[in-house]
């Protein structure tokens, strides 16, 4: 579905200009916690996210939080309540999972929650997606 304006939540709307600014923003943030560092020898990207989540103490729980704020910035671009819980529902399962040693590491890499979210954003605003920031 395509928006020219949307409310916002202190009642204003958001114009076109104002809605594809934030979703720049939210996939600069995406790329960098997804996708900004090429293995060596191979096409596979990684993120900050993946890096932090190897941490044994909290670097997925600090991680997840972050991812969040992709999710809050959907929520004062007021979509609908089922694109929300899919978007937590996504960093809900790369944090859960990011937790298990190893396994949960290489699946946080794979997964790539926060450019899911995005590219669910971009969908629901009928904007072409992107992998790279700009």
């Amino acid at each position: 579905m395509t928006y020219a304006h949307t409310m916002a939540g202190n009642g204003a709307f958001h114009t076109a200009e104002d809605i594809a600014h934030r979703l720049r923003r939210v996939r600069r943030l995406a790329w960098i916690l997804d996708a900004a560092f090429r293995l060596p020898g191979t096409r596979f990207r990684v993120g900050v996210d993946a890096l932090v989540g190897l941490l044994p103490v909290g670097g997925s729980a600090v991680m997840g939080l972050v991812s969040l704020y992709i999710v809050w910035e959907a929520w004062r671009l007021r979509v609908p309540t089922a694109l929300l819980a899919r978007m937590v529902g996504n960093v809900l399962l790369e944090t859960v999972v990011d937790t298990v040693p190893v396994a949960g590491d290489l699946f946080d890499a794979a997964f790539k929650a926060n450019l899911r979210n995005v590219a669910l954003l971009e969908q629901y605003f009928g904007q072409t997606g992107r992998t790279a920031p700009g």
